[in-house]
């Protein structure tokens, strides 16, 4: 394989930090432009590169869901947000709609459209009957490896930076944006708790860096133009310059939970059933009731207090509250879960849930007010509920023995 060779050249009318790399690789004339996602300066030099280079294939920052999602403006209206919850995809899609609000939002403030960049990109390829390659990994995928590596405490904690993450957009201003460019929109809505988890970093940077850096490789063509974010673009050019194999069915493979995480799922359960029996054979009937109360109480209280936070209606926090004691107890099946699907069946979205979704996912009040993106943060809000009536009862279930 021949090493890529590097040479930088500006762009005369982009600014003096509109960059784009000239390389060669294996033979091939590349063009790799690294974007900020929310840029007027980025959109035009995308249309213009390709408009005037005619690349053989155009690669963009996109997976193939993201690239059908961009180019399906309605694809709202085909959504079955019972099928999300049974499929557990719930804080995926949430995430997903988080991602899309923090990009609508500051669009909206700056006059441009989000990845309005890709949008270019996707257009001028068509225009001149390029190739166009999604090169970036599946975001589902992405978002499980990074979940994979995470413990319960930093589980917890993404969900609460996620849910509280709404706000983060309104106080950029336009010279911000070129700031930006030291990392993607995931890596900003994820900032908080990959500080204390640099694990976060590898699957959310570097090894999408890898495997962009071999689909722009192994891209047909001649003459490609590449289309990335900046923050990508140290990382690609590394990798395309060196000989080391990049297996990307390896960064497909979704890592098994650890063994811990394993012991937890079946063994927390098994555990609690043996301290019930256990207070109940030591200290007596009385004391073995006060426990399964504690138990009872502390889930259906906490998951009750999270469907109500997500404005619920009366049947889902009634179904959170009798849920949450027994899911608590079965490592299948998540309060949050039951409970989405009881709001999914209370207030069924209508046509127009399903059209709003982008004009309310811009205001916190949006996501509230809209009959889907609420169910979501009923699934979420009532399992972070339950969680934490988990960890509230143990402690007070043990100081029950002698």
């Amino acid at each position: 394989m021949e090493n890529a060779r590097v040479e930088n050249v500006e762009d005369e009318q982009s600014g003096s930090d509109k960059m784009i790399d000239h390389l060669t690789v294996n033979g091939k004339q590349l063009l790799l432009i690294g974007t900020a996602h929310v840029s007027r300066q980025s959109a035009d030099l995308v249309e213009k590169t390709i408009r005037e280079e005619e690349p053989d294939t155009v690669c963009v920052e996109l997976c193939r869901t993201r690239l059908t999602a961009l180019k399906d403006t309605g694809r709202w209206r085909n959504m079955d947000i019972v099928k999300v919850i049974k499929e557990k995809k719930a804080l995926l899609l949430f995430v997903n709609l988080l991602l899309a609000s923090f990009q609508k939002k500051m669009a909206d403030k700056f006059g441009i459209k989000p990845g309005q960049e890709m949008i270019n990109a996707i257009q001028a390829a068509e225009k001149i009957q390029a190739h166009i390659i999604p090169s970036d990994r599946e975001i589902q995928i992405t978002l499980n490896r990074v979940w994979r590596t995470m413990g319960l405490w930093e589980k917890l904690k993404l969900m609460v930076s996620l849910v509280f993450s709404f706000g983060a957009s309104d106080e950029i201003e336009e010279e911000d944006i070129e700031k930006m460019k030291q990392e993607d929109i995931l890596q900003t809505l994820l900032k908080d708790v990959k500080k204390s988890h640099p694990v976060i970093e590898r699957a959310l940077i570097d090894e999408r860096d890898r495997y962009l850096a071999e689909k722009i490789r192994t891209a047909p063509g001649q003459k490609i133009v590449a289309v990335v974010g900046a923050a990508h673009a140290p990382g690609i050019r590394r990798y395309l310059a060196s000989d080391d194999p990049i297996d990307l069915d390896e960064l497909d493979r979704i890592p098994p939970s650890g063994q811990l995480g394993k012991i937890l799922k079946w063994g927390l359960p098994l555990a609690i059933l043996i301290v019930f029996a256990t207070g109940f054979i030591m200290e007596g009937k009385n004391t073995g009731t006060d426990m399964i109360w504690i138990w009872v109480a502390a889930n259906g209280i906490f998951a009750g207090f999270g469907a109500v936070l997500a404005l619920a209606h009366p049947f889902t926090i009634v179904s959170a509250v009798l849920a949450a004691p027994l899911t608590s107890l079965n490592p299948m099946i998540a309060a949050g879960w039951v409970s989405g699907l009881v709001e999914a069946f209370s207030r069924k979205p209508k046509v127009r849930d399903l059209e709003s979704i982008p004009a309310d996912i811009v205001s916190v009040k949006g996501f509230w007010r809209n009959n889907v993106t609420r169910i979501l943060l009923v699934v979420i809000f009532t399992n972070l509920g339950s969680t934490l009536g988990t960890m509230t009862a143990l402690p007070l279930i043990i100081k029950l023995f002698g």
